[in-house]
C-alpha cells in the first residue's frame, strides 16, 4: 500500500475509534490520543491500545495479553487481521464488551 493511502487510511480508523469512544461515561472507559495511538483506560488500572505500525503498514490492537495486527484489504475495504481476517472493529466491540461486561456495538 502507498504510504499516501496508508497513512489516510489508519488516520480514519484511529478517528472512527475515538469518536466512538466519546459515547462511553469515563467512569466505564476513558480513552486518551496522541500521535498514531488510542488508548483506552479502565477504572481497574487496565489498559488497551490502538496504534498504527507504519514501518509494517499495519494497524495493531492491544487488549490485556492479546494483541492483533490488521492489514487493510481492499477487496472487504477493512483492516483485517493478519492470522485469521477477522475485522479490527468487530473485534474491538468484543473486547471491550468482555471487558465492560455487556454488549456494545462496534465503533
Amino acid at each position: 500500500m502507498e504510504k499516501s493511502n496508508y497513512t489516510q487510511r489508519v488516520d480514519e480508523c484511529l478517528e472512527r475509534v475515538a469518536t466512538w469512544l466519546e459515547s462511553f461515561d469515563p467512569d466505564e472507559v476513558d480513552y486518551s490520543t496522541t500521535d498514531g495511538v488510542v488508548s483506552l483506560q479502565f477504572p481497574d488500572g487496565v489498559r488497551y491500545v490502538l496504534n498504527r505500525q507504519s514501518a509494517a503498514s499495519q494497524v495493531w490492537f492491544a487488549a490485556g495479553a492479546r494483541a492483533w495486527h490488521y492489514n487493510w484489504d481492499d477487496t472487504k475495504g477493512c483492516w483485517v487481521d493478519d492470522r485469521d481476517a477477522h475485522e479490527l472493529y468487530g473485534n474491538i466491540a468484543r473486547v471491550v464488551s468482555d471487558k465492560l461486561r455487556r454488549k456494545v456495538s462496534a465503533p
